[in-house]
């Protein structure tokens, strides 16, 4: 079974969309979506420094552009417009993304177009960085420990497990001087604990102002219901219906992101391949911990696309024959 998933935000690098403008209707889809959500993705994407990809509100339109870019060139015109994942559903098993990958997973899913999907991450930035400006905050990654005794220690200096990832990594996130505090004062066990390249408490109380933001937004989305499982953050769990990964996904700008939860219904469900969407690299490297035996592929560059295209084939459901095909086996 083939799980297909999109990072979040942090995966983002200066120049990362340059290489894939070289593919034929890239640059066009890039200025249509730049349109839709009034930011130019090809200037950000390919001559921007590391400093103003940082922003919350260009990164994450920018991650889900590059993500939807990569599944279109993996998949075909299937994925996006008005169709979803067309005719791909019933060959991929699950489909989820971390945090605001989470919106690249519902355009896979059918749950939401292209056009959609940027107007709400666009929308969704803005508000995280909005919030985010009310106070200083961030967000540091701790390797090592114990899950239940970090998570204690991180409860003590009054900081959120903003992400719990599985594979010995969560994802603390406060005030700057909680993390400082952090860094002075490591739980037991812990190798590093890194400051991550974000601008905000992303995951916690601190992100409240942009859920009402959003859900005053959502109200009005067109959606369907996902035609494959869409597996949530929230607790894991697989969502059926369209306004069901709307609202899980509004409300996980406040709420922990449990990656770790996510993995494991991958397991239940009898993954054996996983392709993370561009920029590719963090999710699969959380599985090769945490999912041993499972085959495991990152789009970073269209280099990556053929490598990809065989694992579909050896790992997806078997693509269902066309009326035509059908007609040509029964002669």
């Amino acid at each position: 079974m083939l799980v297909l998933v999109a990072p979040g935000q942090g995966a983002q690098k200066p120049g990362f969309l340059t290489p894939w403008l070289d593919l034929p209707g890239v640059t066009e889809r890039l200025t249509w979506w730049s349109a839709v959500s009034g930011l130019d993705l090809i200037h950000y994407g390919t001559k921007a420094d590391e400093e103003e990809i940082r922003d919350t509100a260009v990164a994450q339109p920018l991650l889900v552009a590059a993500g939807l870019v990569s599944a279109h060139a993996l998949f075909g015109e299937g994925i996006g417009g008005t169709t979803g994942l067309a005719g791909l559903p019933s060959r991929i098993g699950a489909v989820a993304g971390h945090s605001v990958g989470e919106i690249t997973a519902a355009v896979a899913a059918g749950v939401l177009t292209d056009e959609a999907a940027m107007v709400l991450v666009r929308r969704r930035g803005l508000a995280m960085a909005e919030a985010a400006s009310r106070t200083e905050t961030g967000m540091a990654a701790i390797l090592g420990g114990e899950q239940d005794e970090v998570v204690a220690h991180l409860d003590k200096h009054g900081l959120t497990p903003a992400n719990v990832n599985g594979a010995g990594q969560i994802v603390a996130a406060g005030t700057a001087e909680q993390l400082a505090a952090l860094a002075e004062d490591k739980p037991e066990g812990v190798r590093r604990v890194v400051p991550l390249k974000v601008a905000g408490a992303f995951h916690t109380d601190h992100m409240a102002p942009a859920v009402a933001a959003l859900e005053a937004l959502v109200a009005g989305v067109p959606v369907a219901d996902p035609r494959t499982a869409y597996v949530s953050n929230r607790d894991g769990g697989v969502v059926t219906s369209g306004a069901g990964v709307i609202e899980r996904m509004v409300a996980q700008v406040s709420n922990p992101v449990r990656w770790d939860l996510c993995m494991e219904t991958f397991r239940e469900l009898g993954v054996t391949a996983l392709i993370e969407v561009a920029p590719g690299g963090t999710l699969t490297g959380l599985a090769k911990r945490a999912l041993p035996g499972v085959t495991n592929l990152a789009l970073k560059t269209p280099d990556d696309l053929d490598a990809a295209r065989a694992l579909i084939e050896e790992h997806a459901i078997p693509a269902l024959a066309t009326p035509a095909e059908e007609e040509l086996r029964e002669a």
